[in-house]
């Protein structure tokens, strides 16, 4: 039996946007909302260098990677061809206009996967 947890109002996500769910372990979950009404849930890390999705740009059932311009398919995760890769998606429901999602998948899903951590390039010593 699932559990459902709710994780804010229909209204809070824009339409062509996002909204990210922070995890107590874990990276977050971005929520998405298309123009259809269709409401997605995946893992807010491009499967190609872990760009933040909840950034990028939702066009039909698929949202545009803010860095390279991958496209991830909402209803699976799964990138367009010719890229290969996918993110975890987590399930979702919206119940008289609060959106929700599984608690136990919160809890335990894609918890190994951590967003590439980015800084300054690091410069070779000279040998002396």
């Amino acid at each position: 039996m699932t559990t459902w947890t709710p994780i804010c109002s229909l209204d809070d996500i824009p339409v062509l946007g996002a909204r990210r769910v922070a995890r107590p372990h874990g990276m977050d979950v971005a929520v998405f909302r298309n123009d259809a009404g269709g409401v997605f849930a995946l893992l807010d890390r491009c499967p190609h260098k872990g760009g933040p999705l909840s950034q990028g740009i939702v066009f039909g059932n698929s949202v545009a990677c803010p860095l390279h311009n991958w496209t991830i398919g909402l209803c699976d995760g799964q990138a367009a061809a010719p890229d290969e890769g996918c993110t975890p998606r987590f399930q979702v429901k919206v119940e008289a206009g609060t959106v929700y999602l599984d608690a136990q998948e919160l809890a335990h899903h894609a918890l190994d996967l951590q967003r590439p951590v980015a800084g300054p390039a690091q410069r070779c010593k000279a040998s002396a």
